[in-house]
């Protein structure tokens, strides 16, 4: 990680979560991260791999020149860029791991933006819904809207030994009646 907003927010989500893989989402309180905020967003997980924005800081929505509630992740990101950041999103979220991206964008002026993209996930719990947080910050001036974000560089923070689909670590932590549903 090389942004300081990077840094100070993977630092805090660290610390929330203790020895557990992450942290839940009711642990990382909003007022403890104040200076971030403008730079953290939330994304919901879907099957659909949709990823919509639930909360995006005012620097973030800045970026793209509006507000990105309901707007999908993959969707700001170039055709080429689209099917990787799916991956990294659904690895992120089904594996409780860390990532961190490098992206590039245009300014309307021609200039070329660089950013630095952090996803963590949020502990899953049985029966809520998943979702997953973040930072997306520029490394200079945010002058203006960006667009065509492309993927650069990525990399998985904390890769355990072993990775669990999220179906088996369901099942583990799974107590009483659990219901299987069948195929005809």
């Amino acid at each position: 990680m090389k942004h300081r907003s990077s840094h100070a927010f993977f630092d805090y989500w660290d610390r929330q979560r203790g020895h557990a893989r992450a942290p839940d989402r009711c642990d990382i309180d909003p007022s403890a991260v104040r200076d971030l905020l403008g730079d953290i967003f939330v994304l919901a997980y879907d099957a659909n791999g949709s990823f919509p924005f639930r909360v995006a800081g005012t620097r973030v929505c800045a970026l793209f020149g509006h507000d990105l509630k309901d707007r999908s992740l993959p969707s700001l990101f170039d055709a080429r860029s689209r099917s990787e950041i799916d991956e990294i999103v659904t690895a992120v979220a089904e594996e409780t791991l860390g990532a961190v991206a490098g992206v590039t964008a245009w300014r309307e002026d021609g200039s070329k933006a660089h950013l630095e993209l952090l996803l963590l996930p949020f502990n899953a719990r049985p029966h809520t819904p998943i979702s997953l947080t973040g930072v997306l910050a520029p490394f200079d001036e945010e002058r203006g809207p960006l667009h065509d974000f492309t993927l650069t560089s990525w990399r998985y923070l904390h890769r355990p030994e072993k990775l669990l689909p999220r179906a088996i670590r369901k099942l583990q932590v799974a107590r009483g009646l659990m219901v299987y549903e069948g195929l005809r």
